[in-house]
């Protein structure tokens, strides 16, 4: 089954808020398996005022970050967990990640990320940004979910 979400249900599972939520919709999730998000690049970002005022270009680090928010919705859904202030999701690795395009306002960058492996509550993905079907971003993320007190 194919699940979709707008920004409504992703502010009830990420703890992100502005200016560092940076999924705005899914487009497509399939539990365990795969999502496919969108992260809508504007020239109100704040990071675009130093990265770079003579040429506006998304930091590969923000890029990667939205990467791992969708990582952390597929997981979240998947699980069915309902996060609250005492769950967090950290990033726990992140290889081979590659940087092709530059992401620049005005862009739709599409979040593609799916599972490859889940074992004692590390998860493993394989992930990749895109932007008018081109790849921007692609990486191998490893992240796990922790409850803090």
């Amino acid at each position: 089954m194919t699940v979709k979400m707008d920004i409504h249900k992703i502010l009830e599972l990420l703890p992100h808020r502005y200016p560092i939520l940076l999924v705005d919709r899914v487009l497509e999730l399939e539990e365990n398996k795969r999502i496919r998000a969108v992260k809508n690049v504007t020239i109100n970002e704040p990071y675009f005022t130093g990265h770079f005022p003579h040429r506006p270009v998304m930091p590969g680090v923000m890029m990667l970050e939205a990467l791992a928010q969708a990582a952390a919705l597929l997981s979240f859904a998947s699980q069915g967990v309902k996060t609250d202030d005492k769950t967090v999701y950290y990033f726990v690795g992140i290889d081979n990640a590659r940087f092709k395009r530059p992401v620049e306002p005005g862009d739709q960058l599409i979040l593609e990320v799916s599972v490859e492996r889940a074992k004692a509550g590390i998860y493993k993905f394989k992930a990749q940004g895109l932007v008018d079907g081109e790849v921007a971003v692609d990486a191998q993320l490893m992240c796990t979910m922790r409850r803090i007190d």
